[in-house]
């Protein structure tokens, strides 16, 4: 739990710093969807640099269901988060927060967040090796 929190605020804090500047300096320029296509790189590379530090840091077991729990829990802390930002700091609706997904850039928004969820085993998966029996 400590190391998916810890890697939920860490990512939820550099994309708030990112999406800052997205908002007020790249998408006046090149429009939010084009934003979000440069901000999600930056982003997941990010992510997967605090997770790997998260997995070692906090001994996260190996095994699948150790990583996939710290992935899900991560992931419902950064929606959590975003969700209390947009409706309680930003006055936002909770619909409007819901149907921003359906826009372009929600959608690769959330996919992004998807992969942030996903990196927990994938980081795993590499740095535990190959399965048994099998070859690297």
């Amino acid at each position: 739990m400590a190391a998916a929190a810890v890697y939920a605020a860490a990512v939820f804090l550099c994309g708030f710093v990112l999406g800052t500047l997205r908002v007020l300096v790249i998408a006046p320029r090149v429009g939010d969807t084009v934003g979000v296509v440069l901000e999600t790189p930056v982003i997941l590379t990010f992510s997967w640099m605090v997770c790997r530090r998260c997995i070692a840091r906090f001994n996260v077991a190996p095994g699948m269901r150790h990583r996939v729990m710290m992935g899900l829990v991560a992931f419902v802390l950064l929606q959590g988060a975003e969700f209390c930002l947009g409706t309680v700091l930003f006055g936002r609706a909770p619909a409007d927060y819901v149907a921003a997904f359906a826009a372009a850039p929600g959608a690769i928004g959330l996919a992004a967040q998807v992969g942030f969820a996903l990196l927990p085993v994938l980081v795993g998966r590499r740095a535990d090796g190959p399965p048994p029996g099998q070859a690297g």
